[in-house]
């Protein structure tokens, strides 16, 4: 029987009633009492390692979750973090960053291409207390324990109504109903219904040593674009973070205002060695920054990177890892532009 450990970090899931409103109350401990029925699959041990909205997530928080994880590799098969919904598409992707598999073709010093843990990392949670009569965290919980004990189970993925997701390619949809993640510009990786775990496509591990990550930087900002934004917001924020996502409209592209200029503002702080990625508010299908003039010249003659096809989530956490290992704006891009864990499927020179 394979042995999973299930790591309690907080969230609606694990919530109780307070004078203030719901708050997590519950102990790993108490979720696995209502999925009794998991004894049959696998064995399970528990650990509360926070207790947290997932509002109040931050890196410090992912790092922990990778370096208990870390602690426990070889005592057990799989792992299963309960954690809030708010910010769980942002945990799954710091995560699939946080550690990788390394084949054994490859030498350690070439760590950032890496594709696959051979252990699966699952993240799940709950729209509704797990304690509640209509609550879709029992099947949830119930779901993530059997993806985490299948044979060919492996990397950082999301299970969530009867769904399995990409680390690197979840997304919150949905604020209230059970179906609240969606797998962005990629595949489902498959689903467990009746009991069973259905691999709509599957993938060999390649076995070797993990390689375990312990920096991240918070040192990442963000700008979302909105008709007539003044370019001294993006000044602001670049002049305090070592890179900045920009938000872009359709598949991306800086305004021409009378009244500042975004250009500028990019083209200054790209010599001083800041980091610009354009990123889309488009959920699907991803930037290019080739199509229009508003686009092209940015990223030909101020330096802008762009995010493609990834998810907001996926560029912000992995810009986070990067910077800690390289602030040269040629090995950012390369990194940024590295497969990793299904997170980007195409870029254009």
């Amino acid at each position: 029987m394979r042995k999973i450990l299930l790591i309690g970090t907080g969230g609606t899931i694990a919530c109780g009633h307070s004078d203030d409103g719901l708050k997590p109350l519950l102990t790993p401990e108490q979720l696995l009492s209502y999925v009794q029925d998991s004894k049959e699959f696998c064995e399970t041990d528990t650990i509360q390692l926070m207790n947290l909205d997932s509002t109040n997530i931050e890196p410090k928080h992912w790092l922990a979750m990778a370096a208990c994880i870390e602690a426990h590799y070889d005592e057990y098969d799989g792992f299963v973090i309960c954690h809030g919904t708010d910010t769980m598409a942002f945990t799954a992707a710091a995560l699939s960053f946080l550690y990788f598999h390394f084949p054994k073709t490859r030498p350690a010093a070439l760590s950032y291409l890496i594709q696959h843990s051979p252990k699966p990392i699952v993240i799940t949670g709950a729209q509704h207390p797990i304690d509640l009569e209509d609550t879709d965290a029992r099947v949830n919980l119930m779901d993530s324990l059997r993806f985490a004990a299948s044979e060919k189970a492996h990397d950082v993925c999301v299970v969530f109504d009867g769904k399995i997701i990409a680390g690197t390619r979840a997304k919150k949809e949905h604020s209230k109903s059970y179906n609240a993640f969606a797998s962005v510009n990629y595949p489902y990786l498959g689903m467990i219904s009746d009991g069973r775990v259905i691999l709509y496509f599957e993938e060999p591990k390649e076995m070797g040593p993990v390689q375990f990550y312990h920096d991240m930087t918070a040192s990442v900002g963000l700008v979302k674009l909105v008709p007539s934004m003044p370019a001294d917001i993006l000044d602001y924020v670049a002049g305090r973070c070592d890179a900045v996502i920009i938000e872009a409209y359709g598949v991306g592209g800086l305004p021409v205002y009378e009244h500042g200029s975004f250009f500028d503002v990019v083209h200054k702080w790209t010599r001083e060695g800041k980091v610009f990625v354009m990123a889309t508010q488009v959920a699907r299908e991803g930037s290019n920054l080739a199509v229009y003039e508003v686009g092209k010249k940015v990223k030909e003659e101020a330096g802008v990177m762009e995010a493609y096809d990834m998810t907001l989530e996926a560029v912000l956490t992995k810009l986070m890892w990067i910077l800690p290992q390289t602030k040269d704006a040629g090995q950012v891009k390369r990194l940024l532009g590295q497969c990793i864990n299904r997170d980007i499927l195409w870029t254009r020179k």
